[in-house]
């Protein structure tokens, strides 16, 4: 015999006392940057609806850490016990370690994960996108983050475009939106000047100039990165009317899972 509702994981019964009461289960609160883009709203919603539907019992709560509503203190005043924070954030940086960490510090017994990446399942969906804009053999290949003060973001996306260079078999030169340098205009520049004068001999001509969004959903940032000089600009990892990756979902959970 057991029961369930939408607060509670599934209780049951023990040889000794009978029935057991139903332990309230965690809150995993999918803690996204927010923007102010409506197909990228739409985009962050999908991902945590999706998360929800992938495990049942658990409550999934979004919140925000600029630009939307709820914020993070908001959603944790009523998460209940054991809330644990999730950003749905690519790479390490100043909401991590500041904006978060705040949170949970004036929320009792609230813990935060590490952000999303570096990881190589989103290595993995990078590969598809670029796939989907028609990467070819020869292409140069450009990553854009959204960059980051901190010297750690900064290696987590270097550390991505090393996966994602494994991942396709060519090299990945990463580029930043802001507050790092390359910016992404000065990579596709300097791409596109290699393309024109020739990469390493005349025999040996780069090939196109090709941008891998690595960004979470359309935006402001994703904007400023399809308005470059690129040939060839890939999706961002999250693009409204294609299913959510399952590599994405399956990255929060662990995230949430993990001590």
């Amino acid at each position: 015999m057991s029961r369930t509702d939408a607060n509670h994981s599934p209780a049951s019964n023990d040889a000794w006392t009978g029935w057991i009461p139903p332990v309230e289960a965690g809150t995993l609160v999918a803690a996204s940057h927010g923007t102010g883009s409506p197909v990228g709203q739409r985009a962050i919603r999908a991902l945590v609806q999706a998360v929800d539907a992938a495990r049942p019992g658990l409550r999934v709560a979004e919140a925000f850490v600029d630009v939307q509503a709820p914020d993070v203190p908001a959603v944790l005043s009523g998460a209940g016990l054991r809330p644990r924070i999730v950003p749905l954030l690519l790479s390490t940086g100043y909401h991590t370690r500041h904006d978060l960490a705040e949170a949970a510090a004036g929320a009792q017994g609230t813990t935060v994960s590490r952000a999303l990446g570096p990881d190589a399942r989103l290595a993995d969906v990078l590969a598809l996108r670029l796939k989907e804009a028609g990467l070819r053999k020869g292409d140069q290949v450009i990553m854009a983050c959204a960059g980051s003060t901190d010297a750690q973001g900064v290696a987590d996306c270097h550390t991505m475009a090393k996966l994602l260079s494994q991942k396709i078999g060519t090299k990945v030169e990463a580029a930043f939106v802001s507050a790092a340098e390359p910016s992404v205009e000065t990579a596709v520049a300097r791409a596109q000047e290699r393309k024109q004068r020739g990469w390493f001999s005349p025999r040996r001509r780069a090939g196109r100039v090709v941008v891998s969004t690595f960004l979470m959903a359309p935006g402001h940032f994703a904007a400023r990165v399809a308005g470059s000089d690129a040939d060839v600009v890939a999706q961002p990892l999250l693009v409204p009317g294609l299913p959510v990756p399952d590599e994405l979902v399956e990255i929060v959970l662990e995230r949430y899972d993990q001590p």
